[in-house]
């Protein structure tokens, strides 16, 4: 812990002194999962990048001690050792402790132990003014509960408890085929009340061909003849392609099951990035093949991926939006959301709600709870519309804005990781009411006033945007000098070696 604590001791100084200076800053990680733009170099900067260890697994309290820059990847590979993982893992692997805990990240694991943050027992933050100070539901409850999803604006989050359960070799999963979407919305909000399934996900190919995908841990092996199915190697099947041809001809009837190596499952979306990663073929016009994908299996990964996303300037026209709002609901916003943006496929993903006050999604709606009587928020679905946006700049930042209030008017909120249209009194007054007096008041109480706020960070000011672009941002919309810079940059990262090398994917017993 000596080098850690002389870490945390370095950032605390540079804090302190911005706070002196009543100067504002951000903060480097060193990676992100975010598509929205990147502050430019003319920004003060505390840099946390060296924070990326985990300090300690007990076994026996099941509990880890990661640094807020441990990626996935690298926790999953820590807890497997001892036989442990997390109970919510995000599905791609370079998504850090530190960026679950102050974004959003709900997971197919979500419908039962909340968010990513709900799994945390306590975090180590440096305030605004250079304090180091712990925060958990029992030790300044506020902060630890106004912290998560607030992207950073109340501290710099430097050490991080989480639970650990109970892992298992494989998950079993079975693919339950649906014909339209309200049968699919139906099918997940019943499997997440079946106590059998530690997992529950969906993907909507079309309108009439759906998957409800549920998951349970076991050390049963396949049976003799079936072989284990797994997702990481160049060869095998992108997941969401799998799952399509699998059931394919399948009806609702019909049982259809693979058994996962566990890690496989976690990041089993990894590869294409979901399906995002069918863009790139579209952009350079290639052939789509096993061989092709074979071939580029390098530049698939979501690291590299994200890299070459926003080297490119591509991520300004690419849809990328999750939506949570009420089940009753779904399928109104997925009619809208196809009809005017036409993007297939869509992932479903079944939500805890965290109440308000929060900057996570959420519905506001509750229901009584059989047990206590008492009102209890209700679970809540998040839509995943991932895919290539309207070529007219205009036009795109349009219908995001259109697709931002029918969100709204339907009772639900969106991820905070994505593309942002909402203005001062919009973000305040319309989407978050809740939380603008309670927010303003843990800032001044935790003397986060010089940090950004939440809408600082998130808003896409299309103006401004507009007035800064450089001779290099305005080359990169020529066709395909975007693209082939951002993989460049991409390849250059060489990001795609800790892939190729990572010790979660699966091995066949010698």
């Amino acid at each position: 812990m000596d080098g850690h604590q002389e870490a945390v001791a370095s950032i605390a100084r540079a804090v302190e002194g911005f706070y002196r200076e009543k100067q504002s800053y951000r903060i480097f990680h060193g990676s992100t999962n975010s598509t929205r733009p990147r502050p430019g170099a003319e920004a003060n900067v505390v840099d946390i990048s060296a924070l990326r260890h985990v300090v300690e697994i007990d076994r026996d309290g099941r509990t880890a001690l990661v640094e807020p820059n441990v990626p996935m990847d690298k926790l999953v590979e820590a807890t497997l050792r001892h036989g442990l993982v997390p109970p919510v893992v995000m599905e791609f692997p370079g998504i850090t402790a530190g960026g679950g805990y102050a974004g959003t990240a709900g997971e197919s694991s979500s419908f039962r132990h909340g968010f990513f943050n709900d799994t945390i027992n306590w975090v180590e933050m440096v305030l605004g003014n250079g304090e180091v100070v712990r925060a958990s539901r029992d030790e300044r409850a506020d902060l630890f509960c106004g912290a998560a999803g607030a992207v950073g604006t109340l501290g710099i989050v430097t050490l991080i408890e989480l639970r650990l359960m109970d892992a298992a070799k494989f998950v079993r999963l079975t693919y339950h085929r649906t014909d339209s979407v309200a049968a699919a919305i139906e099918k997940v909000a019943a499997e997440t009340s079946n106590p059998a399934n530690d997992y529950v996900d969906a993907i909507l190919f079309s309108r009439h061909h759906g998957v409800v995908i549920t998951g349970t841990l076991t050390d049963e092996p396949p049976p003799d003849g079936v072989p284990v199915q797994t997702f990481s190697g160049a060869f095998d099947p992108w997941f969401f392609m799998h799952v399509q041809d699998r059931t394919a001809g399948a009806t609702s009837s019909d049982v259809v099951v693979d058994h996962v190596p566990l890690a496989e499952y976690l990041f089993r979306y990894d590869r294409a990035g979901f399906w995002v990663g069918i863009g790139g073929w579209k952009y350079f016009n290639l052939p789509f093949n096993r061989w092709t994908r074979w071939l580029l299996d390098d530049l698939m990964h979501t690291r590299v991926m994200y890299r070459a996303l926003h080297a490119s300037g591509e991520s300004a026209r690419f849809v990328l939006q999750d939506l949570a709002l009420p089940y009753a609901k779904a399928e109104e916003l997925i009619d809208y959301a196809v009809d005017k943006f036409a993007i297939w496929p869509l992932w479903l993903c079944p939500l805890k709600q965290t109440p308000p006050p929060t900057f996570h999604p959420y519905t506001g709606e509750t229901e009584t709870d059989e047990r206590s009587r008492l009102p209890v928020p209700k679970d809540m679905l998040s839509i995943g519309l991932w895919g290539w946006g309207p070529a007219d700049p205009a036009e795109f930042v349009r219908q995001n804005r259109a697709l931002e209030d029918k969100l709204l008017q339907l009772g639900g909120r969106k991820w905070l990781y994505a593309h942002t249209y909402y203005d001062q009194d919009q973000f305040w007054h319309r989407v978050y009411p809740e939380n603008r007096d309670w927010y303003h008041a843990l800032r001044a109480k935790y003397h986060a006033t010089t940090l950004p706020t939440v809408h600082d960070k998130v808003y896409i000011d299309v103006d401004a945007h507009r007035h800064r672009a450089t001779w290099r941002q305005s080359a990169k919309r020529i066709w395909p000098l975007g693209g082939v810079y951002g993989l460049w940059r991409a390849f250059m990262s060489h990001d795609f070696f800790l892939h190729r090398t990572a010790e979660w994917k699966y091995q066949e017993p010698k």
